[in-house]
């Protein structure tokens, strides 16, 4: 890019060949013109990649030729966002160019009603690909760490010896300790109760879909599957914009719930929190997980009465800001620290954190929030 334009951009140092066709896909998307495309091979740094299909999908072959697929990906979402190619990814001949991300399956998501049916199914593909990645990397650890959450809040206070507890045991019996002897006294023993496959805790996914966190939905619609697959945990996936659709009855295909979400609209946290509590009959063996920026175009004070009601009676409330990689985005300041001083900190959780952050709630435990979130 330094050495590379028109007239060697006075540095008197042309480049061509592999340089020169980087330069040009580079200059197609950076450039500052609107020329025609990137076969200009860094002639014309202000090539520009147009409203052309064929000259975007050239663009497309190009970028995956000479960049890793994390630039790739970083391009293609710029392409996006800066030169408004999201109608070119109605054509199912651009989809199959692109490099499948989280982030192209929500601009999928946000295109999905617009959409024409000889696209849906390339597009029901690629989304699927994407879906079936982030399964791979997440499901096994979400599951063990899960399991294992909920073997240790089973706890029964007659266990065998094997099953016994040491730690919580000592901590509940430390009244009893002897000093002259050294030891503790264990009045009372606790210990792990045995998997069973019953039902033990109920988990409540209640996720914004406005637009802002397309990326929150994809994962969280995955997690909703992953933890539906799971015998011990009864879980309902809600989303909600102004208005709530419960898609539980399609957690075992998070394909399905993807394209059973539209993302865009305005926010009602409220309706959201009043149909989730509706549907809690078993408020201390239950996690409900709002997933938000906490813009709330609803009624703020019955919001927080809710929240406050649902902690009341024993419901684990967790708020996350955002379930992506990317951090917090914008979000209510306001409303995050209300829901703080209602003992519910609100903040942006990774995917890889997530697992943890549902073990402690299980747990009744404090959450492992990040360090920069309790700065929030």
């Amino acid at each position: 890019m330094v050495l590379g334009g028109q007239g060697a951009d006075g540095t008197g140092c042309a480049i061509s060949g592999r340089d020169a066709a980087m330069d040009g896909a580079l200059a197609a998307l950076y450039g500052s013109g609107n020329g025609g495309g990137s076969g200009g091979r860094g002639r014309d740094r202000s090539a520009g990649l147009g409203a052309s299909a064929p000259s975007v999908a050239r663009w497309l072959g190009d970028i995956r030729t000479y960049f890793p697929s994390s630039v790739v990906q970083v391009m293609q979402r710029d392409a996006i966002d800066r030169l408004g190619l999201s109608t070119l990814l109605l054509e199912p001949e651009m989809l199959e160019a692109v490099e499948a991300d989280v982030h192209l399956v929500g601009t999928l998501l946000s295109l999905n009603k617009a959409m024409p049916e000889t696209t849906k199914e390339t597009a029901r593909v690629v989304v699927r690909k994407v879906v079936a990645d982030i399964e791979k990397r997440l499901a096994t650890r979400t599951r063990a760490t899960l399991t294992g959450a909920l073997d240790r809040s089973a706890r029964i206070n007659r266990p065998r010896h094997r099953d016994i507890d040491w730690d919580r045991t000592i901590r509940a019996n430390l009244k009893n300790y002897l000093p002259e002897h050294g030891t503790v006294v264990p009045e009372r023993l606790i210990g792990y109760g045995r998997a069973s496959q019953s039902v033990k805790k109920e988990v409540v996914l209640c996720i914004d879909q406005s637009g802002s966190m397309a990326a929150s939905v994809v994962y969280a619609s995955v997690f909703g599957a992953v933890l539906a697959s799971m015998r011990s945990i009864a879980t309902r996936l809600v989303v909600f914009d102004t208005a709530v659709v419960d898609l539980t009855d399609q957690l075992d295909d998070p394909v399905d719930v993807l394209f059973g979400t539209q993302l865009g609209g305005g926010t009602d946290i409220n309706r959201a929190l009043a149909y989730c509590q509706s549907q809690i009959t078993r408020p201390a063996d239950t996690v409900v997980v709002l997933i938000s920026d906490l813009y709330e175009g609803g009624i703020r004070d019955e919001m927080l009465k809710r929240v406050a009601a649902m902690k009341a009676s024993g419901v684990q409330f967790v708020a996350l800001l955002a379930l992506s990689d990317e951090g917090a985005p914008a979000y209510d300041r306001e409303h995050a620290a209300a829901l703080a001083e209602l003992g519910a900190p609100a903040f942006a959780c990774t995917p890889d954190l997530f697992p943890d952050v549902m073990a402690a709630a299980i747990e009744k435990r404090p959450l492992p929030v990040p360090d920069e979130a309790a700065r929030l």
